[in-house]
């Protein structure tokens, strides 16, 4: 959610930023709004306090038994005009909360600006790209020439973009679950979480994704919805609190299964496990004071990167421009993993600087010298398992279809060399 104090002081640099965004200048509109809405709030404030003036002088009138019906008929009056009233600032401010929900999170200074993805801006890289004396498969077709990676059945238990692991696979995804969460815990500083699959709305409007998103998640009937990430739950564990600021930074990590829609993705990328219905992943959160958020995405990207540089994969880090960029972040960094089975990059994490967006939509604050403040919220991928579990498959294969076994990852294998 917006600030509505930054907007009445600063309409244009408000409409810049959220032109950079795709959406149309609209600080004119809710100015006016909210200045309805104020004025409403200050007649009725008038009002209340002429009611209670008039109710005072009912009680001293009857007390001298004198005839009140005069005054009677002003507090009724009063009383109708008060009702009036707030009807149209409970109109008003639903006509507010309605435009600022919609409206993406403005962008950091250092984000660059650009409309599509063709516009992201070359960050860093790492590694080199493996060489191969042969063709390198894809995923799928290693896994399926594995008997290990089973499409057909999954489709027939659920339809399409799902998948079935089967043996090695289904312990190297374990693996690559255990990997990173030893990592993050007992390296990087998060506190392991194990969080809900299931959600409220409220909890989903407090991160960003409703009302805007509604088709890309999953609905579970009675108030509940599937979550797309663990970045939805572990974000609003405080929502509606005031917290302690001895209590900051805090650090969360927590592997759960992700639920989508796609509703976006028809036709992309049907074959294989890129893009499914439900996947897993490991997710990382913070919650910092404002001063340190610029710091704990660089620090949170550097923990994104480590799990790559353990399992030695190339990877780059591309900066997302202000059109590409998540509704709720105010910057973001992708990291893009190198599939020689492609012959392409593909992202496999995304860290993102939330400011106080998120915040301000779920009420979550610090107290520092007698003051509340909105703390900001940062999270990442530490890494989508999936995609990791591809990588591994493109990266170490072997010319006779097997796959090598990375070095961190051989203690989850009996240190064997090779996963079939």
């Amino acid at each position: 959610m917006h600030n509505i104090n930054y907007i009445r002081e600063n309409p244009t640099e408000f409409d810049n930023f959220i032109k950079t965004r795709g959406e149309n200048p609209i600080a004119n509109k809710i100015i006016e709004i909210d200045k309805v809405k104020r004025e409403t709030q200050t007649i009725l404030q008038n009002l209340l306090a002429e009611r209670n003036q008039i109710s005072k002088s009912i009680g001293q009138l009857k007390n001298q038994k004198k005839d009140t019906t005069h005054e009677m008929e002003k507090v009724e009056d009063i009383k109708n005009k008060i009702n009036t009233l707030k009807e149209l600032e409970t109109l008003k401010d639903d006509e507010l909360k309605a435009i600022l929900s919609r409206l993406p999170n403005i962008p950091d200074s250092s984000t660059p600006v650009g409309a599509t993805e063709t516009e992201n801006v070359f960050y860093k890289d790492w590694g080199d790209k493996p060489t191969f004396d042969f063709n390198p498969k894809l995923h799928f077709e290693i896994g399926e020439n594995a008997n290990s990676m089973n499409f057909e059945t999954a489709t027939k238990l659920s339809g399409s973009r799902f998948v079935i692991l089967k043996g090695q696979l289904s312990k190297l995804e374990r693996a690559i679950t255990n990997f990173m969460i030893d990592k993050h815990t007992l390296v990087n500083g998060y506190v392991e979480m194990h969080v809900p699959y299931l959600v409220k709305e409220e909890t989903l409007y407090g991160t960003g994704q409703l009302p805007k998103f509604a088709d890309d998640l999953f609905t579970a009937g009675d108030d509940h919805w599937l979550i797309p990430t663990a970045e939805i739950p572990l974000t609003a564990l405080h929502s509606n609190e005031i917290l302690n600021i001895n209590q900051l930074p805090m650090r969360f990590t927590s592997y759960t299964p992700c639920f989508r829609s796609e509703a976006g993705a028809a036709g992309k990328d049907t074959r294989g496990m890129i893009r499914q219905h439900q996947f897993t992943k490991v997710e990382l959160v913070s919650l910092v004071e404002p001063q340190q958020s610029k710091e704990e995405l660089e620090r949170m990207l550097n923990c994104a990167e480590g799990i790559l540089q353990d399992l030695e994969l190339h990877y780059r880090v591309i900066t997302l421009c202000t059109g590409d960029m998540g509704f709720s972040a105010n910057k973001t960094y992708d990291i893009e993993v190198w599939l020689p089975g492609e012959g392409k990059y593909r992202e496999i994490s995304s860290c993102s600087n939330c400011g106080d967006f998120q915040a301000r939509r779920m009420n979550t604050r610090y107290k520092q010298n007698d003051k509340n403040i909105y703390i900001h919220t940062l999270n990442g991928s530490g890494l989508a398992v999936g995609r990791t579990l591809i990588a591994i498959l493109e990266n170490y294969q072997t010319a006779d279809g097997n796959v090598r076994i990375p070095k961190v990852l051989k203690k989850y294998f009996d240190n064997q060399e090779h996963l079939f």
